[in-house]
């Protein structure tokens, strides 16, 4: 069995840039356990003043956009740029193994054995609160041990983009070109949270259609009203394999967090978002407490019972557990 480090010595491993230490932390704050959540939150509390310093990038896309070739090929411009690179995933659908990121890691080979980047599938299994809870606090752990870009990646679908918008500074959505009509089967939801929209594998025979359907897209986010970043969506095109539009992805990303830090969106947004990971572990909170008393769990499927055979309401049912 490994030995159990204090929270002294998990804050002190990761400010030194210690990756093992780094990855142990992770594991603590995915786990379940009483005991680990608690050491968890006490390391949380010491590197807290040293996160935050990074910008956080939420990545989504249409299957087959080829996402992990993406993130290969920026994440290796962004190191070669001197940027360290933290690459997290968030997929609630999967009890796989873990996520694509897993798999991806051995597509991901050049990124994946770079010094300079660190690459972490989400936790197996589990809800889509718990894997978004571990996935932030690992974020806050990786900019404590010094990484200044972090990528977010959404692998489940629905709910999973949400949930990574609501934690990232920037929202970049993937999409493909040369699949028929461009703007059908996207949802309306997904177009209006991407702060810029990039169209992958604009090389070869599809460089025509991909230039066009970066048209038909700029006219369509034009039709959305300004949000309150009172930034204006861009959208590019890129290759993955040739590396054409790559740095410019980039530079999209960098006008943004300037254009926003400018007029106060920035931070405001990070305040709104803590605010509202506060509310939401509260409500996680309550829930695992109430369905963790012995009474609750005694009654519980009896009451489910009576309001599957239509003789409880619903919120009577609950007014009853509840008053328990």
């Amino acid at each position: 069995m490994a030995k159990r480090f204090s929270a002294s010595e998990y804050a002190d491993g990761i400010l030194a840039g210690n990756r093992l230490i780094l990855s142990r932390a992770i594991t603590l704050v995915e786990s379940t356990l009483a005991s680990d959540q608690q050491l968890a939150q006490q390391v949380l509390d010491q590197v807290l003043p040293h996160a935050g310093r990074a910008v956080r990038l939420g990545i989504t896309g249409v299957p087959g956009v080829g996402k992990s070739t993406f993130i290969e090929a920026l994440g290796l411009h962004l190191v070669a740029k001197g940027h360290r690179l933290a690459v997290l995933a968030v997929d609630p659908s999967s009890p796989r193994s873990g996520g694509s990121i897993l798999g991806d890691k051995t597509r991901m080979q050049q990124l994946s054995m770079h010094a300079q980047a660190y690459i972490r599938p989400s936790p197996a299994g589990r809800s889509l609160g718990g894997v978004t809870r571990s996935t932030r606090e690992a974020m806050l752990l990786c900019e404590a041990a010094g990484h200044d870009v972090i990528f977010v990646e959404t692998v489940g679908v629905g709910q999973s983009e949400t949930a990574v918008h609501g934690m990232v500074d920037f929202f970049l959505l993937l999409m493909l070109a040369g699949a028929g009509d461009e703007l059908q089967g996207v949802k309306r939801g997904i177009m209006e949270m991407a702060d810029a929209v990039t169209i992958t594998k604009a090389d070869g025979s599809n460089e025509v259609a991909a230039r066009r359907a970066r048209r038909e897209y700029q006219n369509a986010l034009h039709l959305f009203p300004l949000g309150a970043s009172g930034w204006s969506p861009d959208v590019t095109t890129c290759s993955a394999l040739t590396g054409q539009g790559i740095p410019e992805v980039w530079s999209v990303v960098e006008d943004y967090v300037r254009h926003t830090q400018q007029n106060g969106y920035f931070q405001q947004r990070r305040q709104e978002q803590n605010l509202h990971w506060l509310q939401e572990t509260i409500r996680q909170g309550l829930e695992e407490q109430f369905y963790a008393r012995p009474a609750v769990q005694a009654q519980l499927a009896a009451v489910r019972q009576l309001v599957l055979s239509g003789q409880r309401s619903a919120f009577a049912a609950a007014a009853d557990l509840l008053e328990l």
